[in-house]
């Protein structure tokens, strides 16, 4: 009977703790502003980083699936843990007005953090070839918070400094890992190209 007083007491210590907190956090974040009216161009420009939010890691994973590149895959997902911890850590901790005032978690921006391990991966794993598209296409993402007026410009500067270094840290190269070598090859008549890597 003791036992389960005790645990009746703790609860409810724990549920006023609780409500405490959750009280005193919201005494600190003003009241919302009138809704931000978006253009169409804003609007348009919002859905589409909204899309390659999901379509560049979505590109990255299916990159690597069919590659059968399976060292690539668990550096991927270390990549994408530490840039989403530190990306949600920031925003619940600094609560940064966003410039159209919907809420208090602009900084850092999760679309840039997100685009840029992307790109960052797939240029640090893949090569250029495929980073450099990437990079421009995460590149866009980060100016399109800004024009649709989601993020501040330092928001995007560190969601893209959070995701890159994320991917550097923890993605080696593929052509390195592989001992990929690739070589021109001729018999006199034709031109080709040779290469080959290990499993």
């Amino acid at each position: 009977m003791t036992e389960f007083k005790f645990k009746i007491h703790t609860s409810l210590v724990c549920v006023i703790l609780m409500f405490g907190i959750f009280t005193s956090n919201a005494q600190y974040l003003p009241p919302q502003p009138e809704p931000f009216h978006r253009s169409k161009a804003q609007k348009a420009v919002k859905t589409s980083t909204d899309v390659l939010l999901v379509a560049l890691p979505a590109s990255a994973l299916i990159g690597t699936l069919c590659m059968k590149d399976w060292k690539g895959l668990l550096q991927g997902v270390e990549t994408a843990a530490v840039t989403t911890a530190a990306t949600y850590i920031l925003k619940y901790s600094i609560k940064e007005k966003r410039p159209d005032g919907s809420d208090y978690h602009s900084f850092p921006s999760g679309h840039t953090s997100v685009s840029f391990a992307s790109a960052a991966y797939i240029q640090r794993r893949y090569g250029w070839a495929v980073g450099g598209p990437a990079y421009a296409l995460a590149t866009y993402v980060g100016w399109g918070r800004c024009f649709a007026k989601r993020h501040h410009w330092y928001d995007v500067v560190a969601g893209a400094a959070i995701g890159a270094g994320s991917a550097y840290i923890f993605t080696k190269p593929f052509a390195r890992e592989h001992n990929l070598q690739i070589s021109p090859v001729s018999d006199g008549r034709s031109v080709g190209i040779y290469a080959s890597f290990d499993f």
